[in-house]
């Protein structure tokens, strides 16, 4: 006889669904909100609804993403590893700088050439980044999580420093560097564009996005180094007794993970930005990584689709002050879909709780009872 679920039993189960639950959740909160400063949520988030739904607003949404969905890439594969990377930040700040530095510095070599430049060399100083982290890991026992928060720190700082050295720094008043090349440039033509009536700044970096994910998901699933990968992350001491080298799988997941995160820094940079300001404070996309990786439940197709309704949440919460709402209203409702996706821990936490009383209570055959 089948034994019916308890409601703990299918929320800490059912992963799809409280993540679902989550979004709705956050949505409720952020119309509480709403109703206390005096504004209608039917009005705001029709706006936001409306924003992102015609042919304009969804490139938008798409341009928007491309970051997201990388630096979700990122974190969710460090995830599948047993690795926190909240170093992303700090690995998208320098991935970024490097695509910026070259596609300054190398203004006249053809587009398809200096594209790929760019892209490799933001993925290897990004790698290096979270390698880094990873020896101190390997050699010192340095805690990773300690160890990239300042690496976050340090990007910031070295970008900001890079950013105002001569040839990098932009020749007008503004504090930032040139613009990238023309050929480093990933913007679709203008006329194209004003043909199709899209973003302003509608690029294929979204194809880079996909092939990547594709990636992604075929060394984690369909390859030996992403099952030694899976099994350090599920335990990292029976992977070690079944003869997989920990230390050597924690270097390249950092690796990995460092350079998706380089290359997210490089998509946004050569898609939108076309240069970097030297920052006041961090911005912000790593971290956003951490958000779609969890929304996406560290898998790659569902990070793809968690990255899209991040960069709509984005695209479409700057447009709520056209109803008097404040567009800050998004982050609340992002922090609150966040903190209920994280208390799943506790859902299983209770699951466990529930059963280990019984399991204990009950005799196994064979025991001697005094």
């Amino acid at each position: 006889m089948t034994k019916k679920k308890s409601v703990l039993d299918f929320l800490s189960e059912n992963t799809f669904i409280h993540i679902l639950l989550s979004i709705l959740l956050g949505f409720l909160v952020g119309a509480i909100f709403l109703l206390i400063m005096g504004l209608s949520p039917e009005k705001a988030y029709g706006r936001l609804l409306d924003s992102v739904t015609n042919l304009k607003g969804f490139s938008y949404v798409v341009v928007y993403s491309v970051p997201y969905i990388v630096a979700g890439l990122s974190v969710a594969f460090s995830f599948k590893t047993g690795v926190f990377n909240i170093g992303a930040e700090g690995q998208f700040v320098v991935g970024a700088m490097t695509a910026a530095v070259i596609g300054i510095l190398l203004p006249d070599v053809p587009k398809p050439i200096l594209i790929p430049l760019c892209f490799i060399g933001s993925m290897v100083v990004g790698a290096l980044w979270g390698m880094i982290v990873a020896f101190f890991k390997i050699k010192w026992g340095i805690n990773e999580v300690l160890s990239m928060i300042m690496f976050n720190w340090i990007a910031f700082y070295l970008s900001n420093f890079i950013a105002g050295l001569p040839g990098i720094h932009s020749d007008g008043s503004a504090e930032a560097t040139k613009n990238i090349s023309d050929n480093a440039s990933m913007v679709l033509s203008k006329d194209f564009i004003k043909q199709a009536g899209l973003a302003t700044t509608a690029n294929w970096g979204i194809l880079v996005a996909i092939v990547i994910m594709l990636i992604i998901w075929f060394v984690i699933e369909k390859t030996t180094l992403g099952y030694e990968l899976k099994a350090v992350g599920a335990n990292k001491y029976a992977a070690e007794y079944g003869g997989i080298n920990v230390n050597r799988s924690i270097l390249t997941a950092l690796a990995i993970s460092g350079a998706l995160a380089g290359l997210a820094g490089a998509l946004q940079l050569m898609g939108m930005g076309r240069r970097i300001s030297i920052f006041s404070s961090q911005e912000g996309f790593g971290f956003a990584g951490i958000v779609v990786a969890l929304m996406g439940c560290s898998n790659p197709f569902g990070v793809f689709v968690a990255g899209l309704f991040y960069g709509a949440l984005v695209y479409g919460g700057s447009k709520l002050n056209l109803v008097g709402a404040p567009t800050q209203l998004i982050n609340v409702i992002v922090g609150t879909v966040v903190f209920f996706i994280a208390i799943s821990v506790i859902f299983r936490y209770l699951k466990y709780l529930k059963r280990a009383p019984k399991s204990s209570a009950q005799p196994r055959k064979g025991d001697v009872r005094s």
